[in-house]
């Protein structure tokens, strides 16, 4: 089956396969958030990208595998309602930038700065700090071990989203901040056929937003 990123809460997941890692996308709670399963395809082990919400499903599509760790990719509570209970479940580490630690409802073991690397089994995503939506905001970038450079895959978060970079609340400074983050460290680096996975919502590539970056400045959101 083709994957389209299309889940909707309560509906069936989206999954796909990668080179060395499948992506299990689903979407729980009532403010439609995205979570994400990372399974490494060599060794089983797996990684969540926000315990967000409804820890039973997010239990139940997790399994019996190992799960390694949880990423927390920003300190906002639709993003971590989920983790207690699958910390207590599961006893995987927290993964979270620093700057977001001390919101989140369980410790921090394993906090993470820009350009650091989390493993999942033989993968290796990078951390990409992408800081206005909020101070320790962050995206996960897999490129497998550069089989997939010209393609890569990125999940931003509240970060980026088809459409616009995430809420900056008319803090002119924060937005500056958060779109020029975007802009160096994603669309300045990246393919244009880089697929992005946000926190919310529909996937989409950088190819098809960058032409819409100098919309985005202009208008300020």
């Amino acid at each position: 089956m083709t994957y389209t990123g299309n889940v909707d809460v309560g509906g069936r997941p989206d999954v796909r396969e990668l080179p060395g890692l499948t992506v299990t996308k689903v979407a729980v709670g009532p403010y439609d958030n995205n979570a994400y399963i990372l399974r490494c395809a060599a060794t089983g082990e797996q990684l969540l990208i926000d315990a967000a919400n409804e820890a039973s499903r997010l239990l139940e599509l997790i399994g019996d595998g190992p799960l390694a760790r949880i990423v927390t990719t920003h300190r906002h509570q639709d993003h971590w309602k989920a983790l207690s209970e699958v910390v207590r479940a599961t006893s995987a580490p927290v993964v979270a930038h620093p700057r977001d630690a001390e919101a989140l409802p369980e410790p921090v073991a394993e906090p993470v700065e820009h350009g650091d690397t989390v493993q999942v089994g033989d993968a290796t995503l990078e951390v990409i700090h992408l800081r206005g939506h909020t101070p320790g905001s962050i995206a996960l970038l897999y490129d497998a071990g550069g089989e997939l450079a010209d393609r890569p895959h990125l999940f931003t978060g509240d970060s980026l989203f088809p459409g616009g970079v995430g809420n900056t609340w008319g803090d002119p400074t924060r937005f500056t901040r958060l779109l020029s983050d975007v802009e160096e460290r994603v669309f300045d680096r990246l393919p244009d056929a880089t697929w992005f996975y946000p926190g919310h919502g529909k996937d989409s590539t950088l190819g098809r937003e960058r032409p819409s970056l100098p919309e985005w400045r202009s208008r300020g959101w």
